[in-house]
C-alpha cells in the first residue's frame, strides 16, 4: 500500500542565516561571497560568533522534499542528525513542514549535526561555511524499509556518493522503492560531484527511472561540450532525462519524446535552491500523472518563486501558483 507519493535520502543540513557586516567577516576571516567546507572547530567557532541566527532545514533533496510537501502530497526525507540543538530542531521542523522524518536524532554521537552557516552582508552577498558532520554519515542502517516499500518516487542525492555508507544508502533505497513497483531517480548534484563518480553515474543513467541535472552536469557526465549530444546519449539510456539551463529553457527527454519548456527570466533575489525547486514542481507533475511538459512548467514555476526571496525554501503556496497558470 502506497504510504507516500515522493520521499527523499540526502544531506540533512541545517541553514543558518546571520545577517552580518563587513568588520564582523574580516574580525571572522571569512571570505566574502563564496562556500567553504569547515571543519568541527572552525564550525563551533563561527556558530558561536553569529550575532543573531535563523535556522532553516536545508540540504539539496530535502529542499525538493520539503517542495513537494508545499504542494500537498505525502512525503518522507531519510537523512541523519543528531541530538543536539541543531539536530532537534532540523527534525521538529521537517515534521512541521509536513514531511515524515523517520530517523530520530542520534544520541551520543561523536559528529555534531550538519550546518551551512551563512552570513549576508549589507550589500547582499552571501558568505556559506559549511561543516558536514554526521549527515555525511548516513549509511544504509539508517534506510527505513517500511517507508521505501511504501513510497512511489525516491529522489536521491548524488554527493551521497563520495562515501562508501552513503552510496550503500542510496542503493538500499533505490532497490526497495523499485522492488515495490516505485520509480527511483538522481539528482547529478554538481559537475565536480559528477567527474567524482562518472562511472557510478553513467550506471545509474541506465538503471534508474529517471534523472535531473544541469547543462553542466550532463556535459561532464558524458565529457562533452556539446549538450544535444550529451542529452542525446542519456537519451538512448535512460527512462527519462531532465536538463535545466539556468535561465534557459528546460529540456525534458522521454525515449523518442523531446519536450523543451520555455523559461521566463527574472532577476533572482537569492538563487539558491533554484534547481532544488524545480526538482519539486517536476516531481508533482511526475507523481500526479502530468504530461511532461506541465510537469516541466511546475518545475519553474517552483524555481521562480523561490528565487523571488532569500532562502531555498518556497514561501508562497505553489499550489496556487500552479492554478493561476491554469496547471491545476
Amino acid at each position: 500500500m502506497t504510504k507516500y507519493d515522493v520521499i527523499g535520502i540526502g544531506n540533512a543540513v541545517m541553514d543558518i542565516i546571520s545577517q552580518t557586516d563587513e568588520v564582523f567577516l574580516s574580525e571572522m576571516a571569512i571570505q566574502k561571497g563564496i562556500m567553504q567546507l569547515i571543519d568541527q572547530d572552525r564550525a563551533e567557532v563561527l556558530y558561536a560568533a553569529m550575532p543573531t541566527r535563523r535556522q532553516i532545514p536545508g540540504g539539496s533533496v530535502a529542499n525538493s522534499i520539503a517542495g513537494v510537501a508545499n504542494l500537498g502530497l505525502k512525503t518522507a526525507f531519510i537523512g541523519k542528525v543528531s541530538d543536539d540543538d541543531v539536530g532537534a530542531s532540523y527534525a521538529e521542523q521537517t515534521r512541521a513542514g509536513g514531511t515524515d522524518f523517520p530517523n530520530d536524532p542520534v544520541a551520543g554521537g561523536d559528529l555534531p549535526s550538519s550546518r551551512s552557516m551563512i552570513f549576508v552582508s549589507p550589500d547582499g552577498e552571501r558568505s556559506m561555511n559549511t561543516y558536514l558532520g554526521i549527515s555525511s554519515e548516513v549509511g544504509p542502517d539508517d534506510v527505513p524499509e517500511e517507508v521505501c516499500n511504501g513510497a512511489r518516487i525516491l529522489f536521491l542525492e548524488g554527493y551521497l556518493y563520495d562515501k562508501d555508507k552513503g552510496k550503500q544508502a542510496f542503493e538500499t533505497a533505490a532497490k526497495l522503492v523499485r522492488s515495490a513497483g516505485g520509480m527511483a531517480g538522481i539528482a547529478l548534484s554538481d559537475p565536480f560531484c559528477v567527474d567524482r563518480h562518472r562511472a557510478d553515474f553513467r550506471r545509474l543513467v541506465k538503471e534508474l527511472d529517471y534523472v535531473i541535472g544541469n547543462e553542466h552536469e550532463w556535459k561532464a557526465l558524458y565529457q562533452t561540450e556539446e549538450l544535444d549530444v550529451a542529452l542525446d546519449t542519456a537519451a538512448s539510456e535512460s527512462g527519462l532525462v531532465v536538463c535545466t539551463r539556468s535561465g534557459h529553457d528546460v529540456v525534458i527527454v522521454k525515449g523518442h519524446e523531446r519536450v523543451t519548456v520555455p523559461v521566463h527570466e527574472i532577476t533572482p533575489v537569492d538563487a539558491t535552491g533554484a534547481g532544488d525547486l524545480f526538482a519539486a514542481g517536476f516531481l508533482y507533475g511526475l507523481a500526479t500523472g502530468a504530461d511532461l511538459e506541465t510537469s516541466g512548467r511546475m518545475g519553474c514555476i517552483a524555481a521562480a518563486e523561490v528565487i523571488s526571496h532569500y532562502g531555498a525554501r518556497p514561501e508562497a503556496d505553489l499550489k496556487a501558483l500552479f492554478a493561476e497558470q491554469g496547471l491545476m
